[in-house]
């Protein structure tokens, strides 16, 4: 099934990232990096399936290895919290061939990156196929007509009201600095993500498929499902080699209670749809209908007739309950029981929701505890060749480190580590009680909406039969 997933990051420098070597992984790759002198070598990284730069017409041709853009770029940004990259992840929709993703890729990017001066360096990955995604490093800085690097951002002088600049104490006059493109505006992930959606539906349109994606969460689209989350390429890995996963566990449990709710919808829409539709007239009433249950017509053994009248039985206590004595007011409580559906999967799609979020959370954090010391040797190793060795044995928990870190920064945005592990966890406990209690609430509407269903059955018996009756009093008078 077609999904969405499109995720944006920054590689900076002051996080201790690199762009040439996060060019050099994502296309197993090896390069120097001239801006420190680091070799990266990835050339043992598998699923690598296809990889090519995107440049604008302008652009250097020598830009086109992979290298020498990004050791450009390396060059070109001097400041030690330089950002060097805008990297983007994005899921493809299984639905559509390798070739189709790829020119689906290519299509996307030059018209909303390249078009406007961005170099786009493209990855294809699906280490064991089934989770086709492309990597996507984009440079943060314009290239200008004459092939230069354009900059960033310019200063604007501010001036008083006779258009005159304002000098400070300092001697520097009053400024501002104002970027020389738009594409740090906050409002440009958003068309970004946009674009991916309507770009990939046409492709899924144009190949007859019926799938569609949609960059907006549940919530905001109005969809009463609870959603699930982006596997990532190592839960994928393990999830196919029969480990289950954190990240598994939260989408196999999304599945059943969709597939739970959806069932239950479905029932009280089908309820709804027969009681507005039945005729007003020759209604049986709700004595004929309680002693159709009680019969247990064309019932040859006891025990069905024994079960009819614990039926019978149940759907009396739900007749009291909600004081039912026609068919006008049986509408009237199914109207009443989709309200609560309504109210009930609004409850649970945001305890869903929330305990999803947690759960990554505590994912990513135990995550980053584990491999840290894997790391930390790593990070402690000076020696290039020990380390390109070490790399090459521990790349699985160095890059989940890395992954779970990068996370949980972006979790904090600024905020003072560690996280709030122990918050997440108790606020975690709670909304798996409050799930529980969900459940039990499940159940109870789940026997309102068979009660009615009970009473929708009986009546609707008693109408066919006097249907098929009617045609023989009518031939009796006529002869």
């Amino acid at each position: 099934m077609a999904i969405y997933h499109l995720s944006i990051k920054i590689v900076s420098r002051n996080k201790g990232k690199s762009a040439v070597a996060g060019a050099a992984y994502r296309a197993a790759s090896k390069f120097i990096n001239e801006y420190d002198g680091k070799t990266y070598d990835y050339t043992n990284k598998p699923g690598v399936l296809h990889t090519e730069i995107l440049l604008p017409d302008y652009a250097p041709r020598e830009y086109l290895d992979r290298s020498t853009l990004w050791n450009a770029v390396e060059k070109v940004e001097k400041a030690k919290d330089s950002q060097l990259a805008r990297e983007f992840e994005i899921a493809f929709p299984v639905e559509l061939s390798m070739e189709q993703n790829i020119t689906l890729a290519r299509e996307y990017l030059n018209e909303h990156f390249v078009s406007k001066g961005m170099c786009a360096d493209l990855c294809i990955h699906d280490e064991e196929k089934g989770n086709p995604h492309a990597h996507v490093m984009l440079t943060m800085r314009p290239i200008n007509e004459d092939g230069t690097w354009g900059a960033k951002s310019k200063k604007e002088y501010i001036l008083d009201d006779n258009g005159e600049r304002i000098k400070l104490k300092s001697g520097e006059y009053k400024s501002r600095k104002v970027n020389a493109v738009d594409w740090n505006e906050q409002t440009k992930a958003e068309e970004w993500r946009a674009a991916w959606a309507d770009i990939t539906n046409r492709y899924l349109e144009q190949s007859n498929r019926a799938e569609r994606i949609d960059h907006r969460s549940y919530e905001r689209q109005g969809v009463d499902t609870v959603p699930t989350i982006h596997m990532g390429a190592a839960a994928s890995r393990m999830e196919k080699r029969g480990f289950k996963t954190d990240r598994g566990d939260i989408n196999r449990q999304a599945e059943i209670t969709n597939n739970q709710m959806g069932q239950l919808r479905a029932r009280i829409r089908k309820a709804k749809d027969w009681l507005y539709a039945a005729p007003i007239q020759d209604v049986p009433s709700m004595i004929d209908v309680m002693s159709h249950i009680a019969d247990g017509k064309d019932l040859e053994r006891r025990w069905q007739k024994i079960r009819n009248l614990q039926t019978q039985a149940k759907v009396l206590v739900f007749i009291q309950q909600h004081n039912v004595t026609d068919m006008a007011q049986l509408v009237q409580v199914t109207e009443t029981i989709n309200e609560k559906y309504k109210d009930f999967a609004e409850t649970v799609q945001k305890v869903d929701r929330r305990l999803a979020t947690l759960s990554q959370h505590i994912s990513q954090y135990d995550s980053r505890k584990e491999h840290r010391p894997v790391y930390n040797e790593y990070a402690g190793i000076k020696d290039p060749m020990k380390k390109e060795t070490f790399y090459a044995k521990h790349s699985k928990e160095i890059e989940a480190f890395k992954d779970a870190r990068d996370y949980l920064a972006a979790v904090m945005n600024g905020r003072t580590d560690p996280p709030p592990i122990k918050d997440w966890r108790k606020e975690h406990t709670k909304l798996t009680a409050a799930k529980y209690a969900l459940t039990e609430r499940y159940y109870a509407l789940q026997d309102v909406v068979r009660n009615v269903e009970q009473l929708r059955k009986g009546a609707e018996n008693i109408m066919q039969q006097d249907a098929r009756e009617t045609p023989t009093r009518r031939h009796d008078i006529t002869h």
